[in-house]
């Protein structure tokens, strides 16, 4: 989500951390700063925006001499991308300097305490709070490592920090959970990042570090410990042979791959501090003074239009709220009923759609209560929304959205939790299996995924002739089979269409013959007999049959990819994937430009 970068060496630290920070500047950030001791003081730079800024700041009378540091470029989660809000942040001491990435569950809880205790908090950060509860535990403690450690039974969430100490210049501390932290091993210097870009310039020989692990560094020697009991760690150094274009996609030949690969965290990321596994509750705070709505109007363009779609059938099921969806640019133009009794939601992944944000000025201006769901802090979107909810996914490199469709998925049926629990409380046995299923589903999804993309990798080059292909699917996943077709023919040029399964025989059935094949989603749900009869529909025209099913489904097709099955709207979350994959592969075999197809921007800021 953000980039870390450490140094400690024989060169001048500052254009090390720099260099290291744009290459990390694929991750996308809002803001960016630095820290490092030098003559017994804790110098500390930060600003909004672009990398540029941050070295205009700059102080070369100082930074020349210091041979040690933290770099970060931030995204933000907690407060609005401002210089603020930028890392690193010190403690109320100015004697600990820490960057982090993640997301601190309990912050405020802590914050609270501390601020009991006479601590003063300059951000909106949860990563301040996690600075100064070191320094508290340091109080303590007297010893870093072990203050480090105290802390760290404190919080709940995912991390990945690194520290200085105005009192030990030269050392930094770094520690990891839920969120990648790597370690480079140099010549008479040593690196902590966030991803390997950010030292594969100065070394190739790296450490993985692990979940609960903390590590301790200087210029010519580093030790891992267990983060609780502070045990020494036996880690592997191990080379690794990518060059720098490699390292910034993970290893992936594609960031579109990579992204779909990043959905199982994008999930952890999402639920982070928004489910309570013991109370068996959704944890909103954001919708604690908003009424449950009556009605629900869910705006939105392309992908996130699918998103909304899919919410519907979820919501209306569930919740009990009815739910329309209209997309965009269309809305806009047409005439708005009023009706004092709906709720607007407005879905963006960038949150400067330039379509949505047309609309939901207009219902802005009529006076309706207008909620936003987008990926970025402080933008539009989030801004002029009356109330605003991340998905917390990070930044999407690739054109094609694949794990910001998976945030908006999640925050949907969390959303619709939520409000069954206050619409229909009667429902908690369903809310306690859903939370259940949800927990779980982040590791099922991770192993699950490379299995599938081998599946999927032979059965997409088997149909790479096609020149057009149906999507089907019915109920919840009629809308995947809208998301299937716009991503093969966005990345594969491909011309698909998505069809509620039971059209077909309405006139499009017109088009099958053999070259004509079909994608059906066919999960063992109650509407699997009705998609069987439309399949036979096919067949029976000699139309070729993909299907996306479950194990016992019999269906008798061409090829067949099985999926697990899991607590009812949460199957979606591996069929996503699986169609995502399916037009990469054959994009990929094609010889498209996946990244970046033609005509086609990230971000859609024109009408």
């Amino acid at each position: 989500m953000c980039g870390i970068i450490a140094y400690a060496g024989h060169r001048p630290a500052v254009p090390v951390l720099i260099q290291g920070l744009k290459s990390l500047e694929y991750r996308g950030y809002d803001s960016s700063g630095l820290a490092f001791v030098h003559m017994n003081k804790l110098h500390l730079f930060r600003a909004s925006g672009k990398l540029e800024a941050l070295e205009s700041k700059l102080d070369s009378g100082h930074i020349l001499h210091a041979t040690s540091g933290i770099g970060h470029t931030r995204w933000a989660t907690h407060g609005l991308p401002n210089e603020t809000n930028a890392h690193p942040h010190l403690d109320v001491t100015a004697n600990l300097a820490l960057v982090h990435n993640g997301i601190i569950e309990n912050f405020q809880e802590i914050k609270d305490s501390l601020s009991n205790q006479g601590v003063c908090f300059c951000s909106e950060t949860d990563t301040e709070v996690l600075v100064c509860l070191i320094s508290h535990g340091l109080q303590k403690k007297k010893d870093i490592k072990k203050a480090i450690s105290w802390t760290l039974d404190q919080i709940e969430g995912s991390y990945a920090f690194a520290l200085i100490s105005r009192d030990h210049p030269g050392t930094i501390w770094a520690a990891r959970q839920a969120s990648p932290l790597l370690f480079g091993v140099g010549t008479g210097e040593n690196f902590i990042a966030s991803d390997i870009p950010a030292f594969l310039p100065f070394t190739k020989e790296v450490v993985f570090l692990e979940d609960n692990e903390l590590i301790e560094m200087n210029a010519g020697q580093w030790s891992v410990f267990n983060s609780s009991t502070l045990e020494p760690v036996n880690k592997e150094v191990k080379t690794v042979s990518w060059d720098v274009q490699a390292a910034k996609k993970g290893g992936y030949k594609h960031f579109m791959l990579k992204e779909i690969f990043e959905q199982p965290k994008v999930i952890k990321d999402c639920l982070s501090g928004r489910i309570n596994r013991e109370e068996q509750k959704i944890i909103l705070p954001e919708l604690q003074n908003i009424a449950v709505p009556k009605r629900l109007h869910i705006v939105a363009c392309g992908t996130s239009y699918h998103a909304g779609l899919w919410g519907k059938y979820v919501m209306e099921s569930m919740a009990g709220i009815p739910v329309d969806v209209e997309i965009a640019s269309e809305f806009r133009y047409k005439t708005l009923v009023p009706d004092k009794s709906k709720m607007f939601l407005f879905i963006s992944q960038s949150g400067e759609t330039a379509d949505t944000l047309a609309a939901l000025r207009l219902v802005k201006e009529k006076g309706f209560p207008v909620l936003g769901l987008c990926n970025v802090v402080g933008s539009s979107l989030a801004r002029e929304s009356h109330t605003v909810i991340y998905t917390q996914a990070g930044p999407e490199i690739s054109v094609a959205s694949t794990k910001a469709m998976c945030s908006q998925l999640v925050l949907i049926l969390l959303l619709t939790l939520y409000w069954t629990g206050k619409n229909n409380p009667e429902e908690k046995n369903s809310i306690s299996e859903a939370i259940k299923s949800f927990s779980s589903l982040p590791d099922v999804l991770e192993k699950e995924l490379p299995e599938m993309q081998r599946r999927i990798m032979g059965i997409s080059r088997d149909y790479s002739w096609a020149k057009s292909f149906f999507f089907l699917g019915r109920g919840i996943y009629y809308p995947m089979a809208l998301e299937g077709a716009l991503k093969l023919k966005e990345i594969s040029y491909i011309h698909a269409e998505g069809y509620a399964a039971g059209e077909l025989k309405h006139g499009p059935i017109a088009l099958i013959d053999e070259e004509f094949p079909t994608f059906a989603i066919a999960p063992s749900d109650h509407l699997l007999g009705k998609i069987k009869s439309n399949l036979k529909e096919i067949q029976a025209r000699k139309g070729k049959i993909i299907a996306l099913t479950q194990a016992g489904s019999e269906l008798n097709v061409d090829d067949e990819l099985q999926i697990p099955q899991t607590w009812g709207p949460l199957n979606s979350f591996f069929i996503l994937p699986a169609l995502q994959l399916f037009a990469y592969e054959t994009s990929v075999y094609l010889g498209k430009d996946v990244d970046q197809p033609r005509n086609l921007a990230k971000s859609v800021t024109v009408e």
